[in-house]
């Protein structure tokens, strides 16, 4: 693993305290290694499989289909019925193959079966013609052959999935579509990962949980709740430590209790820069810190490293640790563009890129070069099919209602300036994020 000092090393102009969104999130992924082969799995029933990571390929016990069946409904004959025939053909109906039912004589050369979708080809057939291109006069149909090809609408044995064959692969989330495949190939349990186990709370004296009374000064804590939820939505186990005082045995406590508990820490607040004095020299007793701030807003105290539940750095068990920051917006900013790729990878799960679209910008927006932006935006679908963006208003990073009302984040890359209306830009939608 590349040490922050042989990273920073390597950066041409690293800034310490305007490091690039994109070089924060290559010593991510450097440090929030992959689990390997062995790592702790364990089988589960189909319907505790939903969003859990695959620990080994899946598969397929049965060629899937398991038999060469009809695409459509329609009629079932032998190509060679139709050569050398003229303009249109005329075929005799010599009965009837439902899904389920099948039609089990051997069908003549001149001749055809009545099929539904799904039916087991009829023995001696091997082409489909759809019934909306029949005429059916009593016991007897005619159609044109212009356009009938051999083994026209007929789906063969294997051709979706092959016995022996990996159906699903490791790594994969499992999502609502697998587990009805799953359940096609009769398999009613997979073996899945371990959940990662992150451990989460807030720091701040001003904080008050949902139920206490507020005094002056003091404001509810949002931010373990969005934790709370976006962790779930990724399908590992949480760890809730509450609130943290603000003081360094206190937090001293709780990341020495986080660390020998979880594999990752998650904390929001205390690490801005009027925080970070003691926080910093905790931590780096603890551990190994990689970075404090990055170019991003909102986002930009974030503190990323590693701890040690021992006496010192390297001794006992670790984690790796990121430090939020404390406004509610960028702690959600920062999760899904710093930290979501972390534990999905530590999951074991295959990399999953963010969805990213082109918008048309519908406003004028304030952007300063050096910094990538994560402003809130509301898309919609113009009427060629495009997408356009505006911004949900301020974009302060304690306005949580932008959070609600937006559906997107708007992506503005760091070399960018200020942004005029019909300038194209990034967004990332919110549907299946937040």
């Amino acid at each position: 693993m590349t040490t922050p000092k042989e990273f920073f090393a390597s950066v041409a102009q690293y800034d310490p305290n305007a490091l690039p969104v994109e070089a924060a999130q290559d010593i991510v992924r450097q440090w929030a290694m992959p689990r390997g082969a062995d790592a702790p799995a364990e089988r589960v029933s189909l319907h505790d499989a939903l969003g859990r990571v695959l620990a080994e390929d899946v598969i397929s016990p049965i060629d899937v289909p398991a038999f060469d069946n009809s695409a459509m409904d329609g009629y079932a004959f032998a190509a060679t019925a139709v050569t050398g025939a003229g303009a249109t053909v005329e075929l005799p109906v010599a009965g009837t193959a439902f899904a389920g039912r099948p039609f089990v004589a051997t069908s003549g050369g001149r001749e055809c079966v009545r099929i539904m979708t799904g039916a087991l080809m009829p023995p001696g057939c091997d082409t489909v013609v759809p019934q909306e291109q029949v005429t059916r006069e009593g016991d007897t149909i005619r159609f044109a052959v212009a356009g009938i090809h051999a083994g026209q609408n007929r789906r063969l044995a294997g051709e979706d999935l092959a016995r022996g064959k990996p159906a699903l692969v490791a790594g994969r989330v499992v999502r609502a579509s697998d587990l009805g495949l799953l359940a096609s190939l009769g398999i009613g349990e997979v073996a899945v990962r371990k959940r990662l186990v992150v451990a989460f709370f807030s720091t701040g004296d001003e904080l008050r949980s949902i139920g206490e009374t507020l005094s002056a000064g003091s404001v509810y804590d949002s931010n373990r709740y969005t934790l709370f939820a976006m962790l779930r939505r990724l399908g590992v186990e949480t760890l809730d430590l509450g609130i943290v005082r603000d003081d360094r045995a206190s937090l001293e406590t709780a990341l020495r209790h986080a660390t020998s508990s979880a594999d990752v820490v998650i904390s929001s607040g205390g690490v801005s820069v009027g925080d970070a004095d003691f926080t910093r020299d905790l931590l780096n007793s603890l551990g190994e810190v990689a970075f404090w701030k990055i170019a991003m807003r909102p986002g930009r105290p974030l503190a990323f490293g590693r701890l040690w539940s021992g006496e010192r750095a390297g001794a006992g068990r670790s984690a790796l640790f990121f430090g939020l920051p404390g406004n509610p917006v960028a702690v959600m900013a920062t999760f899904y563009f710093i930290v979501r790729e972390a534990l999905l990878a530590m999951s074991g799960a295959q990399r999953q890129a963010l969805t990213a679209l082109r918008a048309r910008a519908a406003e004028p927006m304030k952007k300063r070069a050096g910094r990538t932006e994560f402003q809130r935006g509301i898309a919609t679908r113009e009427a060629d099919g495009g997408w356009r963006v505006v911004t949900t208003g301020p974009q302060g990073s304690g306005v949580l209602s932008s959070m609600s009302e937006a559906n997107c984040f708007i992506v503005l890359e760091h070399a960018r300036g200020d942004i005029d209306a019909g300038d194209d830009v990034e967004i990332v939608p919110f549907d299946g994020l937040i």
